[in-house]
């Protein structure tokens, strides 16, 4: 420093900081030989908070205002100096400014994914992230446990130490409030504000506050997305025969669209291959109604079921019996046309010789003997 800026500092003192950065959140006030003259004007702006050390002990706290320096508007540090020189003399101490605004859009989330265990899916790996907003809430406490006697302290110095606590703390709360995965989303406000509460005394243990936190995404795996869309997939489908109709007409519909182009054959090749697909697709999910394990391929149909009926032996209900067993009867003369036979889809009892299906039968047997 030359001769004259000596000089001009024995006559001229004024202490302030014009912040014309976006990131500081400490910085020192450069003085040569930390000599500060008493009667030095003190200038603190707005969202500003200056901090007087001496000897490596916080002294005085000066707030928004302009300050004439003098020993009654810094009693700690009147305390701690010994005046030998009068109190006019210059005195050394080191001046911080601290910037008191909000820091705001700071990053956090997960770097890996954060286990958690869900009702409904069992554990599952959750990936978070967002933004905050913070600021220094005691200026003392944040001197004292954070910046020290760094000349220069700067948002990024601090912010990893930040996002990791909103991590931790952060998941922890998601994981305690028991909401269900599929319902995160609907509650990112809940979220953020249950967060906030959780790391506040976090940040107040650093001399900060934390104004504002946002939750921008929860998301699970690519993998478990991928099954969350196949299930979603097959609950808006619902009746999968009526969706393979649906995409056999569109193929139709598709297909018909050709003859803007004059290719009336390829139409109509398309026309029966879409109305074939349509059959087939209905066939296939017909078949699965009788069998479970059908795999689309050709296959012959279920064997029609046996036609039973009942006749009355000895004046009670006897049955079911086939055609072939009633054939037997009426060759061995168990029964004849006289003999009151039921079958499903009758009205009422009638005799064996009335009913269409045994004429056959009946007709059959031989004559007798004469």
């Amino acid at each position: 420093m030359s001769f004259f800026s000596k000089l001009l500092n024995e006559f001229i003192d004024v202490i302030e900081w014009v912040d014309n950065t976006p990131n500081t959140l400490v910085w020192k006030f450069p003085r040569y030989d930390n000599a500060i003259k008493m009667g030095a004007k003190l200038i603190v702006r707005e969202s500003q908070a200056a901090i007087f050390m001496n000897e490596g002990r916080i002294a005085d706290v000066f707030m928004p205002g302009t300050y004439e320096l003098q020993t009654q508007n810094m009693p700690i540090l009147t305390t701690l100096m010994s005046w030998k020189y009068a109190f006019n003399s210059p005195f050394k101490a080191d001046v911080y400014f601290v910037n008191m605004r909000q820091f705001v859009n700071q990053k956090w989330g997960t770097k890996n994914p954060v286990m958690l265990r869900d009702a409904e899916f069992g554990p599952v790996r959750l990936r978070a992230f967002g933004s905050f907003n913070f600021k220094v809430q005691d200026p003392k406490v944040f001197l004292n446990q954070i910046s020290a006697t760094n000349p220069e302290f700067i948002v990024e110095d601090i912010n990893e130490q930040l996002r990791n606590t909103v991590v931790s703390r952060g998941m922890d709360a998601v994981a305690q409030s028991k909401i269900d995965i599929l319902d995160l989303a609907a509650n990112y406000n809940e979220m953020g504000h249950l967060i906030s509460e959780t790391i506040q005394s976090d940040f107040a243990e650093l001399g900060l506050t934390l104004t504002k936190l946002l939750v921008e995404n929860i998301s699970l795996p690519p993998e478990v997305e991928q099954a969350l869309d196949k299930r979603s997939s097959m609950g808006i489908v619902g009746n999968l025969g009526a969706y393979a109709q649906f995409q056999a007409a569109n193929a139709m519909e598709k297909s018909a669209e050709n003859t803007i182009g004059g290719n009336l054959g390829a139409a109509g090749m398309g026309l029966g291959v879409g109305a074939a697909m349509m059959g087939q697709v209905g066939n296939v999910f017909k078949q699965n109604q009788f069998d479970p394990n059908a795999n689309g391929a050709d296959a012959p149909p279920p064997l029609p079921t046996a036609v039973q009926y009942h006749i009355i032996k000895d004046g009670v209900s006897n049955g079911p019996h086939t055609l072939k067993d009633l054939d037997l009867m009426i060759s061995s003369n168990a029964i004849n046309k006289d003999t009151m036979i039921w079958k499903k889809g009758m009205a009422a009892w009638a005799a064996a010789g009335s009913v269409a299906d045994l004429n056959d039968l009946f007709n059959n047997q031989p004559p007798p003997i004469v």
